[in-house]
């Protein structure tokens, strides 16, 4: 296998834009990224496109990369359409990266972009509960008591958070206090969706989502696009340009109902294992936080503290901005925003920039070795697919 290095990256404005399209958004994303390479699209060998809603948001299906990509310079290189429900951006990194690492192409592309934006709230929200098994998403809805205003999944993260706090002592203050700093990252990222800053008592007033969660502590329903070029080291070197390396991509799946550990943390340890490093070597991290509970849930999926310590961890700060161990230093999907198909891009995009120490104010100075956890669906007791990337300087 070749070694893989990031050579590029490019994302748009994360928000909620009725006027523009998934072709507007991931046109944006890859001129950004292609120009940050030093690269035109005649270089690229290989495109990985993610999108996860636009057959059910607006029809278009079979071929989207080629629909979004259509006036980049792009047609003519071969082309894969990726779809992996919340983590279909890092399933596309892993594609690309996949492509490089066998030496099938020097330089690959992956883009992500998903427009969530509609007149009528209601279909985005159908959308996304297509990423369950929808022939119990009625008995989810009836044993969790499903709203029409909301996705099934703050139902089932709802839960998970009922139980976290059951086992761990985790309590609504402490889902606030990620929150908190979730906002403060997305105040310091002039590309997230939501970039003010909020307090404590703020989160805790939002409206009630599904007991225990706020408002302000779920992702939102937002647009958005991100890329990343891929390429050999061999062939960055040549090019002088300033490079992360990519050490594990890992791409995995639930369980369903079997025991056993969760996706993300198979994933994690497996992507540690070919890194040659363990989680307390991570120095920033971009974790799924589709809840702020998700968040807390994964510190210990991940390896980032022991079972049951958690809580203590955030309490002590060591996953803020300037921690020990950032964790969604950009904003995360609670403030950054959540564009399905975007999102694992986005991760990566903030890495890379955290990894090349141009990240500005929230920067994690002396960031050397970097995680994205992205998850996706639910099917039984567990995600239905988890990705886990290790990118060092």
């Amino acid at each position: 296998m070749k070694d893989v290095v990031i050579a590029g990256v490019g994302m748009t404005p994360f928000g909620y834009f009725l006027q523009q399209s998934v072709r507007d958004l991931a046109q944006a994303a890859t001129a950004e990224a292609l120009a940050d390479a030093s690269l035109t699209a005649q270089d690229i060998g290989f495109v990985t496109f993610s999108n996860a809603a636009s057959g059910l948001m607006n029809g278009q299906e079979c071929i989207r990369a080629e629909a979004a990509l259509r006036h980049t310079g792009l047609l003519g290189v071969p082309m894969v359409n990726v779809e992996n429900a919340c983590a279909s951006g890092a399933t596309a990194f892993h594609l690309a990266w996949l492509q490089v690492a066998s030496g099938q192409v020097d330089v690959a592309l992956a883009v992500g972009a998903e427009k969530l934006s509609h007149p009528d709230k209601s279909v985005a929200l159908s959308a996304m509960s297509a990423g369950t098994d929808l022939s119990e998403l009625a008995e989810l809805q009836a044993r969790w008591g499903g709203s029409a205003d909301r996705t099934i999944f703050m139902d089932i993260y709802a839960q998970m958070a009922r139980a976290l706090m059951a086992r761990t002592g985790a309590n609504k203050e402490d889902f606030a206090r990620i929150a908190v700093k979730s906002h403060r990252g997305g105040a310091l990222n002039p590309k997230a969706q939501f970039r003010q800053e909020v307090t404590l008592e703020q989160v805790l007033a939002s409206r009630a989502i599904a007991d225990p969660l706020h408002l302000l502590m779920c992702s939102p329903i937002g647009d958005g696009a991100a890329a990343l070029v891929l390429m050999t080291r061999e062939t960055a070197e040549k090019k002088g340009l300033n490079i992360v390396h990519v050490k594990a991509s890992v791409l995995t799946t639930g369980l369903g109902d079997a025991p056993g550990p969760s996706a993300a943390h198979r994933a994690a340890y497996k992507a540690y294992d070919i890194a040659g490093i363990g989680p307390q070597d991570i120095h920033v991290a971009e974790v799924h936080d589709a809840t702020a509970s998700a968040e807390l849930a994964l510190y210990e999926d991940l390896g980032f503290c022991a079972p049951g310590e958690a809580v203590a961890l955030l309490r002590s700060g060591a996953t803020d901005i300037g921690g020990r161990i950032a964790v969604n230093s950009g904003g995360g999907l609670m403030s950054r925003g959540h564009p399905i198909g975007a999102t694992g891009c986005a991760q990566l995009v903030e890495l890379v920039d955290q990894l090349r120490h141009r990240a500005g104010p929230r920067q994690r100075e002396g960031a050397v070795v970097a995680m994205a956890e992205n998850g996706g669906g639910w099917l039984g007791q567990d995600a239905a697919v988890a990705a886990v990337t290790i990118l060092t300087r």
